[in-house]
């Protein structure tokens, strides 16, 4: 059993610190992706950066090091940068969501190449931006650099949020391509979830193991309108990540 999409960290995920770019890291990245059968390869951003801050040194000290990534992400011919849509932290939402699209569009201008920036579905915590469809639709036309974002759909954070992906799938996806568009949703996380719907929770679980249940990535396996679009394990690792990782890989195939 082998896979075929990768996500891996182009630096420490909780770390402000860049790592150079070396020629010898990027070509020993690109031969073992291509003797490894990697189709889809993508980088999920620093967890420290948060393009919404009202602090202004923040802000830039984010939009520096989300830079840093989508130059990483470059230089290694990654497909995708899977970024958090960032929080408010006590600001106001609207101007929130603001800041953060202008440090996404300044970093695609500033950084030029096919990388797609992907805004992360997440399940509401706190002030945390992106929860609800609509704050993506809106990032995204205020990004307005279409051809270079769109979506990455967390089947956890989806059901978190409130959206019930296994009795109400088919509700649930006309409202997001009413919003978003099924056309910018580019990559799926593929994960359970321990909370129960609209918790607000974060908390992977195997498939099938949690409160979402088998059908929804059933409905999502052979919805023919994402047949085509890369998904990802972030499921729990149980002190052996192939192991599990297999176990979880096996689920979904006898699904599709």
């Amino acid at each position: 059993m082998r896979s075929n999409v990768l996500q891996l960290f182009t630096k420490q995920p909780g770390r402000w610190a860049d790592p150079p770019i070396t020629g010898e890291a990027v070509d020993a990245f690109r031969q073992q992706r291509g003797a490894h059968g990697i189709r889809t390869a993508a980088a999920h951003g620093a967890y420290l950066i948060n393009l919404a801050s009202p602090d202004p040194i923040l802000r830039e000290r984010s939009y520096q090091a989300f830079r840093g990534e989508l130059q990483r992400c470059v230089a290694y011919g990654l497909e995708y940068l899977v970024a958090h849509p960032g929080s408010a932290t006590g600001g106001e939402r609207r101007q929130a969501l603001q800041w953060n699209a202008e440090g996404v569009r300044r970093a695609l201008e500033t950084v030029p190449g096919d990388v797609v920036v992907l805004l992360e579905t997440t399940p509401g915590s706190g002030s945390c931006l992106g929860a609800r469809f609509e704050e993506l639709a809106e990032l995204l036309h205020r990004i307005d650099v279409p051809e270079r974002t769109g979506v990455c759909l967390d089947t956890c954070h989806v059901w978190a949020a409130g959206y019930d992906l296994a009795t109400q799938y088919d509700a649930v996806m006309r409202e997001l391509d009413g919003t978003v568009g099924l056309g910018r949703v580019r990559l799926f996380h593929f994960n359970d979830s321990v909370a129960p719907l609209g918790a607000h929770r974060d908390r992977h679980a195997h498939i099938g193991r949690g409160e979402l249940g088998l059908e929804a990535f059933r409905r999502l396996l052979r919805d023919s309108r994402f047949r085509g679009i890369p998904k990802l394990l972030e499921t729990p690792k149980d002190g052996d990540a192939e192991r599990a990782d297999r176990r979880n890989l096996r689920t979904l195939r006898a699904l599709r």
